[in-house]
Formats: C-alpha cells, sequence, structure tokens
C-alpha cells in the first residue's frame, strides 16, 4: 500500500509526525555533506527536509510519483514540483549533484530500476541519500504512519540494492528509536527514549539513512528500455473530431436484358 500526499501531509502537520521530521533531520545532517551551489532533486515525499537542506542549493525541485500525488511547492513563489514516473525522470544525463529520496523506494514497482535512473541523472561526483524504513524497526509494523507501509529494509539488503546500482555507501545513519505512539505521556518522553534508543538499542531503528556515491569506473551495460508507463485514452469531447462520415457505396447491381 503506497501513502497518498493527503496522508504524508496529515501525518507530518501531527505532533507524532513532527517529531520524526526531527529525528530524521539529526540523522540527515550526520550523513549530509556541504556541496555549494548544488543541484538538488527530492524524490518521493521530501518536502520538510527539502526546505533545511535546500538552502544553499543552486537549484532545487521536488520529485513526486504519480502513484503518491503531487502538492505545490514551495508555498510563496513559482512551484518546483514535477509529477513523475520514477523509472523515468525528466532530466538529462549527469545534469543533478544529489538526490534525497524519502518515501518513495519501500514503494518501487522494482527498486532496482528506479536506482538506475537516479544513477543517470547524477553527475559524475554525485550523491543519492536514502531514508526507508528498516526492517526490525517497531515503525515498520505500525500502518498508522507512512513508514508502516511498503517495503522495509535491512542494511544489508540497501547496501546490495544499491551496489547492484553502481553506488558506494560511504555514510549511515539511523533515525526513530522512540515507539510511534500517539499517547501524549510517551510523546513527551521523545527526546530520551530517542537518546536512550541510540545508546542501548541501535540496530531496531525506525528508519536507516544513507548517502551514497555513484560509481564511474565500472562499465555499465548500455539497453533500451521499453517504458512501463500505461498510457488510458481519453475521450474527445463531442464535436472535436476531425473525421466526416462517409455512406458506404452502394454496390452495382447489372441487370440482364431478356434475349430478343
Amino acid at each position: 500500500m503506497n501513502s497518498d500526499i493527503v496522508a504524508l501531509r496529515s501525518f507530518y502537520g501531527s505532533l507524532l509526525g513532527r517529531l520524526a521530521e526531527r529525528s530524521i533531520t539529526m540523522a540527515l545532517a550526520s550523513v549530509w555533506a556541504s556541496l555549494p551551489r548544488e543541484r538538488l532533486v527530492g524524490l518521493g515525499y521530501a518536502l520538510p527536509w527539502l526546505d533545511r537542506f535546500g538552502s544553499d542549493a543552486e537549484r532545487v525541485f521536488a520529485f513526486m510519483p504519480g502513484t503518491q500525488g503531487a502538492v505545490k511547492w514551495p508555498a510563496s513563489g513559482p512551484s518546483a514540483t514535477a509529477l513523475v514516473f520514477d523509472e523515468e525522470l525528466p532530466l538529462v544525463d549527469s545534469s543533478i549533484d544529489r538526490v534525497l529520496l524519502v518515501h518513495l523506494l519501500e514503494h518501487a514497482e522494482n527498486p532496482r530500476e528506479t536506482l538506475k535512473e537516479i544513477w543517470r541523472v547524477l553527475a559524475p561526483a554525485g550523491r543519492v541519500v536514502i531514508v526507508v524504513p528498516h526492517r526490525r524497526g517497531m515503525w515498520a509494523r505500525f500502518e498508522h504512519t507512512p513508514f508502516g507501509t511498503g517495503r522495509p529494509f535491512s542494511r544489508g539488503q540497501l547496501n546490495e540494492l544499491l551496489r547492484e546500482a553502481n553506488f558506494t555507501p560511504a555514510a549511515w545513519a539511523d533515525a526513530l528509536f522512540f515507539p510511534p505512539s500517539k499517547r501524549r505521556f510517551v510523546l513527551r518522553l521523545h527526546n530520551l527514549l530517542e537518546r536512550t534508543g541510540r545508546r542501548l538499542w541501535p540496530i531496531f531503528s525506525g528508519v536507516i539513512v544513507v548517502e551514497a556515491q555513484k560509481r564511474v569506473y565500472q562499465g555499465v551495460p548500455v539497453a533500451k528500455r521499453a517504458s512501463r508507463r500505461v498510457f488510458v485514452p481519453v475521450l474527445s469531447p463531442q464535436g472535436a473530431t476531425r473525421s466526416f462520415f462517409r455512406p458506404p457505396r452502394r454496390e452495382r447491381r447489372s441487370v440482364r436484358t431478356p434475349p430478343g
């Protein structure tokens, strides 16, 4: 099940969502190397972090998959949002410095193809930063948060997937050590539980954060891929057609004249 844009906005507008955003921000900050004047793309639902990490970027785009839906971003000024298919991004080769994936890879139909497409659009020294639900964590087991939907990953699975797509993992981090409870007395202990979890049960984090670099010294087989998008026919409005109706031709019937 994929979280739609309405559910995602509602979650991050709640107290639990704001605390989750804060925890993930701390993990992202620990792996986020500064790249001045970079070209940054957020893929999935990365809006809460594009505002924080994209302030020094030359250009920032928010790409959202069609199965999720899109919302205008930023709130003021021209929109930098686009509705996309994650295996066919509307970008030329080697045009982006960094891609941030949040709430995307766990819902991708083919995660390997998605990462290969990200490899294509990244510059030679480009980086991808991924946030995914952790298979061992509590957050992947409760569906009242977006991290309880889709396909969770372990570190080993994510590491293997990145290497198959020609990425080299460089830095790892974890977040969401407090339980995904809606009870206010539990949320008041958020800071204590987060600090304790990092120290005592790091293997049970709610999400995994990894930064990986594009690997260019290994050859990549070139193959033409057929688009897997499905185009639905749309009925034309009445009167829009240019064809004219032609009545069928009448068949000529020969009349035989009787003799004499």
